[in-house]
């Protein structure tokens, strides 16, 4: 097929890559304009961006695809369908309705559970056992459209950042089977009783709710890792746990009850195993405790 491949973070990057593996025409890449970067806030490419003009793609960034000019671009692209992976536009019915076979859609979830910005993380969040990714025919609604294929996958003891790795690859491989059987596909509908909206994540909810049960807090290590990161504050220092294991100690909720940091939760305790210092690098907790002592009976926030 000629395909317009649409799709901005590393999440989209494994897909772009095995549609052209699979001999699919890419006649262009549409990806979100570079953004300031790094120390010096330099513009850098998005990810996709970079993979495709090293594979010597077109790319187009343009910060809308609302004007005249831009809608008439993509049209004389002659596509047979659109693919999109978190490209992060909206598409007006103009870019939908473009392509001859409209527009295709990559989401990181099950749907029609978990529509919206942030599936992966509110999944996790959730303490939802599966999740997965799900091929929809893109239409006006968000994340609405008939669904094409889906596939499954357990969340048990993922980060964010693991499941947006393995998401990516499925969603990859799931993509090249849809576009390979085209003719056969049967679209489902979902069913929009069954509809849950992933919010995007604001980041103060990253800060951990030590009041809450261990579980939900050790859910949230997971969901945040790796952005923006769970964290918590001590002696006017921030601390961003990356992994931690539940245990059944009790105490006063955000107390630590000993010297490994065992922290008190609403029911039970977690045991951050890895942390890090702002401005520091990441390491084990045993580690940062040999500098870095947290006595048991501190108060954290």
């Amino acid at each position: 097929m000629r395909i317009i491949f649409m799709g901005t973070p590393d999440f989209a990057v494994p897909a772009l890559r095995a549609l052209a593996d699979a001999g699919h025409d890419i006649v262009a890449v549409y990806s979100q304009p570079p953004r300031p970067a790094g120390r010096g806030k330099q513009p850098r490419a998005s990810a996709v961006q970079a993979a495709a003009e090293e594979m010597g793609l077109e790319v187009r960034t343009p910060a809308s695809l609302k004007s005249d000019a831009e809608k008439a671009a993509f049209a004389e692209l002659n596509a047979d369908i659109a693919v999109v992976a978190a490209y992060g536009l909206i598409l007006n019915p103009a870019i939908l309705d473009a392509p001859r076979h409209g527009c295709i859609n990559i989401h990181a979830s099950l749907l029609p559970r978990w529509r919206g910005a942030a599936p992966i993380q509110r999944a996790i969040l959730a303490g939802d056992a599966e999740t997965g990714v799900t091929i929809m025919q893109m239409e006006r609604g968000l994340d609405t459209g008939p669904m094409l294929a889906r596939a499954s996958t357990p969340t048990g003891g993922k980060t964010a950042g693991e499941l947006t790795d393995e998401l990516a690859r499925m969603g990859a491989a799931l993509v090249c089977e849809v576009l390979a059987d085209w003719s056969a596909i049967e679209a489902d509908v979902q069913d929009d009783a069954l509809a849950t909206y992933a919010d995007k994540i604001d980041k103060a909810e990253a800060r951990l709710d030590f009041a809450r049960d261990a579980e939900t807090v050790e859910r949230a290590v997971r969901a945040f890792n790796p952005m923006p990161g769970a964290f918590f504050e001590f002696d006017g220092e921030r601390f961003k746990v990356l992994a931690a294991e539940i245990g059944a100690e009790s105490g006063e909720p955000g107390s630590v009850l000993d010297d490994a940091l065992t922290i008190a939760c609403g029911t039970g305790a977690i045991r951050p195993t890895r942390v890090q210092r702002a401005g520091k690098a990441a390491m084990d907790t045993a580690d940062l405790l040999r500098g870095f002592p947290v006595p048991a009976g501190a108060a954290l926030g």
